[in-house]
Parts: structure tokens; C-alpha cells; sequence
């Protein structure tokens, strides 16, 4: 006789959990269908049904993972979910545990932002070289957005909060549905060719991927590229990024962080305008105060109060100076003087005639060479005597 175990509901429902965690296919699956049901809880957490044409399962997702969503879920929304089915222990029902949801469709709709994206930041859109700093004070400031929109006011609200003398002019355009960007772009370009705004602020509130997809367009994109005036980019809540933010010359998480890189607070601006008034006055007054010293100090020294005497005690220096120069001048020329006599009388006693004054006579060739042998001249040889009185043209003989 086969013995049969017998167990009861509790361990059946907890290997029924085992099962299902242990499955590889199961423990990370994604799944798509169309919400129904839904019901947000207080906790955070969301608990819908996910069914298509013939069936239907229980889902939930957890706060922390609900706090990712880009889009609050609502019934009849098509959705694909990334998860895992488990089981409940207390009551066996079999349910799919969401880690991540998107909207059906937006896989191709990032496919497509992404591919876009790189071509654009490869066409040096995206640079930041090309990317202009805001002017500290403009003077105007377009808007482009819903003129209906929560956009508009909280740009207004904290505009004239920070700066009261705030000019800033609406540009309605839709910002969503379709051909929306096209309006975008016009008021771009309208902006541009008024030339009547100072920075351009392109913005609007929070969406999903498919609410924002205006923003990603390629046109817009070379208009903000384009643009002469600076563009900031305001668009959708901080985690959200869209071309329309790269495109910009600078990108503000939400429409009212724009207004706040756009104007500063005017109080803390004149505090600053003051401050540096305080500070020039201080600094001039300390300069005028010791310019004034050093003028009195000047006034009151000796040679202000008689300027000649400066000049004459240089005079008095150039006048020793001219007799220190002319006594070492005599005193050069005595010494060359002597050195030139004595240069002399040893010329003098060296001199050949002095030797033809004791009777001495000197023979030279008629070429003017010196005689000193007799055998430098052959017999009938012309020559000449130098004597201390003159020349004697002799010939030799025998």
C-alpha cells in the first residue's frame, strides 16, 4: 500500500514560493499587458491587474520602485513590466512583483532619442565652446511655453520675487501633441528676428517620455543651436533630460530654478552695488589721505622752501667737478710732455747726424742702400757721400 504524505496548506504555499523563486525564467521576466484596477495605497505601493485579451495576473509595486516611475499608472494603460513572479505564503496567490514599468512603446521612443542624441552631439550641437555665458542683468526675457500652463506663473512668481523690475514676454506655444515643436521653433526664430529678449527660457512641467517627446525634436534643436540670443533650457523635473537640454546654452532642473539662473535677487545685488561703493569711497579717502601727507611733508621740507639752494649746492659740485678735471687734464699732458722729451733726446743722440758732425761720412748706392763694405760697390760704381754739410757724388777707382 503507497503511503501518501499529508501536508498542510502553509507548506504547500511556501513550496509553491520556492518553485517560482528557484525558476530561471521567472526570477527575471518582463511582461506586457494593459493595467486594470489600479489602486495607489497610502504606503506608496501600487496594486493593479496586468491582463490582455484572455487573462489576467495580480501585480504590485513596491514605494521604492514606484518612486522611479516617470508617469503615474492609471487603467487602460498598456505597460511593459520588468519583474519576478513569486508567490503570497498566506494566501498561495501567484502574483508579479515590479521592479521597472514603461509604457508600451517607449522602447522604441528612447531607441529613437538615443540615436538622435548621438548624431547631434556629433555635429558638435552639443559643444560646449559654442555655448554662451547669461548676462548678469538682462533686460528682457522671452518665454516660450504654454500660456495656460503652471509654467509661466512659477517663472513669473519667482522672477518679480527676485527682481521686481523683471520684463518678461510671453511666447505661447503648444508643448504637447502632435507638431507641437513646430510652434517651438517658430517662436525661436520669431524671438531671434525681433531681437527683443535678452536670454530665451524654453519650458514645461514634468511628463512621461511620450509627454516630452516635443523636446527631442531635431529642428528644435538647430534653432537653439542657432539662436543669437542665449537659450535656457527648462523642461520637465530634474531626473528628466531631453535634446531640447543639451541643445541649450544652459539647462535649469525645473522652469523655476530657471528664473533663478536667469535674474538675481535685486536686495542682494544693491547690497553688493553698496558695498563696493563703501569700499571705493574708502579706498579713495585712504589714497587722499596719504597724498595729502606726503604733499605736506613735501611742503614743509628745506629744499621746497628754497628750491635754489638745492640748485646751487649742485652748481657748487659741478665747479669742483670742472676744476678736478681740468687739474687732472694739466697734469696728464705735464706727463706726456716729459715721456715726449725724453723720447726725443734718445732720438737725438741716435740721430746720423750727429755722427756726420764728428766728421763722419755715410756711402750710399744710388738706389739709397747703405754702403757699409767695400764690397758692396765694384770699380766704377757710382755712389754718394753724406756729409754733415751736404752730398758728394764720387765714382770708384782702383
Amino acid at each position: 500500500m503507497i503511503k501518501i504524505n499529508t501536508y498542510t496548506v502553509a507548506q504547500v504555499n511556501k513550496y509553491l514560493k520556492k518553485l517560482l523563486d528557484n525558476d530561471f525564467i521567472l526570477s527575471n521576466i518582463m511582461v506586457k499587458g494593459e493595467i486594470s484596477n489600479f489602486k495607489k495605497h497610502s504606503s506608496g505601493h501600487l496594486y493593479f491587474s496586468l491582463k490582455d485579451d484572455t487573462a489576467s495576473m495580480r501585480c504590485v509595486m513596491f514605494r521604492m520602485q514606484a518612486m522611479g516611475l516617470k508617469f503615474l499608472p492609471k487603467d487602460g494603460d498598456k505597460v511593459v513590466i520588468t519583474g519576478y513572479v513569486s508567490a503570497y505564503e498566506k494566501d498561495g496567490q501567484c502574483q508579479l512583483y515590479c521592479d521597472f514599468m514603461q509604457l508600451d512603446g517607449v522602447g522604441d521612443l528612447y531607441a529613437e532619442y538615443e540615436k538622435l542624441k548621438e548624431k547631434l552631439q556629433k555635429e558638435g550641437i552639443f559643444d560646449e565652446a559654442h555655448k554662451r555665458k547669461l548676462p548678469l542683468l538682462p533686460k528682457s526675457v522671452a518665454v516660450v511655453t504654454s500660456e495656460t500652463g503652471a509654467v509661466i506663473r512659477d517663472i513669473l512668481n519667482v522672477s518679480l520675487r527676485r527682481f521686481p523690475k523683471a520684463n518678461i514676454k510671453l511666447f505661447p506655444s503648444a508643448v504637447q501633441g502632435e507638431g507641437a515643436y513646430k510652434e517651438l521653433v517658430s517662436q525661436v526664430n520669431l524671438i531671434n528676428e525681433l531681437n527683443c529678449a535678452d536670454v530665451i527660457i524654453i519650458g514645461r512641467g514634468g511628463g512621461s517620455l511620450e509627454d516630452l517627446w516635443n523636446f527631442n525634436s531635431e529642428e528644435l534643436a538647430y534653432a537653439i543651436y542657432n539662436s543669437k540670443i542665449p537659450v535656457v533650457s527648462a523642461v520637465g523635473h530634474e531626473t528628466d533630460f531631453t535634446i531640447c537640454d543639451f541643445a541649450a546654452d544652459l539647462r535649469a532642473p525645473t522652469p523655476s530654478a530657471a528664473a533663478e539662473l536667469v535674474f538675481p535677487v535685486y536686495d542682494e545685488l544693491i547690497y553688493k552695488i553698496m558695498t563696493l561703493r563703501k569700499r571705493m569711497d574708502f579706498d579713495l579717502m585712504n589714497k587722499l589721505e596719504t597724498s595729502r601727507k606726503r604733499l605736506e611733508r613735501l611742503t614743509n621740507s628745506y629744499y621746497f622752501k628754497k628750491p635754489y639752494e638745492l640748485i646751487n649746492q649742485e652748481r657748487l659740485k659741478a665747479d669742483n667737478l670742472s676744476k678736478l678735471l681740468n687739474m687732472n687734464f694739466e697734469q696728464i699732458v705735464k706727463e706726456k710732455q716729459n715721456q715726449l722729451s725724453g723720447i726725443l733726446v734718445k732720438l737725438d743722440a741716435m740721430s746720423p747726424l750727429k755722427t756726420l758732425m764728428r766728421g763722419y761720412s755715410i756711402a750710399t748706392a744710388t738706389d739709397g742702400k747703405v754702403i757699409k763694405t767695400t764690397e758692396e760697390i765694384a770699380v766704377g760704381d757710382k755712389f754718394n757721400l753724406h756729409l754733415s754739410d751736404g752730398e758728394i757724388f764720387a765714382i770708384r777707382e782702383e
